[in-house]
């Protein structure tokens, strides 16, 4: 399969390769269309496909990537961190996800906060993101030193950490609540 450089950009645009400006089956993503502005607003909907599951026994962290995306595996154990996309799904509730403010990390004397303006595990997509420190890549397997994830949590996608990409040099801002 030839893919366009736009292809190639749309995948990368997106969680686990879909786009909101038009997802392409090639890459093997479904956009359902929304008919007006308003539903484009509200009811746009995504198809995540798991690429793996999270495993946790005893002191040993898993990301066991299931055989079909193995070959994705590729060229990662070049790298010391990886950032681990998962989905919070044992939070997927239609009441979990429409909480919008929370009292950081549970913590009543913290300010009332927007969901986006921290990492609480409820909110309108319950997406997670974790940078992880790699300890090996076998086969379709990742061992990794740990993650913010239930054991069996969904892997939606794996990115490698790039410095110069991926932290900020200088202009970094943090609210009071998690200086302290």
């Amino acid at each position: 399969m030839k893919l366009s450089r736009r292809d190639l950009v749309l995948q990368g645009l997106g969680i686990a390769g879909c786009s909101g400006l038009g997802a392409l089956e090639a890459i093997g993503c479904k956009l359902v269309e929304a008919k007006t502005m308003k539903e484009r607003q509200t009811k746009t909907f995504f198809k995540l496909y798991p690429v793996g599951r999270v495993e946790k026994k005893r002191k040993q962290t898993e990301l066991r990537i299931f055989e079909n995306y193995a070959d994705a595996l590729k060229g990662l154990d070049g790298f010391s961190h990886v950032f681990v996309m998962y989905w919070f799904d044992k939070n997927d509730t239609p009441e979990k996800r429409s909480i919008l403010q929370v009292y950081p990390r549970g913590n009543r004397k913290n300010p009332l906060t927007g969901v986006f303006a921290c990492r609480a595990p409820v909110r309108p997509n319950l997406i997670a993101v974790s940078l992880c420190k790699i300890s090996s890549v076998k086969e379709h397997v990742v061992r990794i030193d740990k993650i913010d994830a239930f054991d069996g949590s969904p892997i939606l996608d794996l990115k490698p950490y790039i410095p110069g990409i991926d932290s900020p040099a200088e202009g970094v801002r943090l609210p009071k609540w998690l200086k302290g």
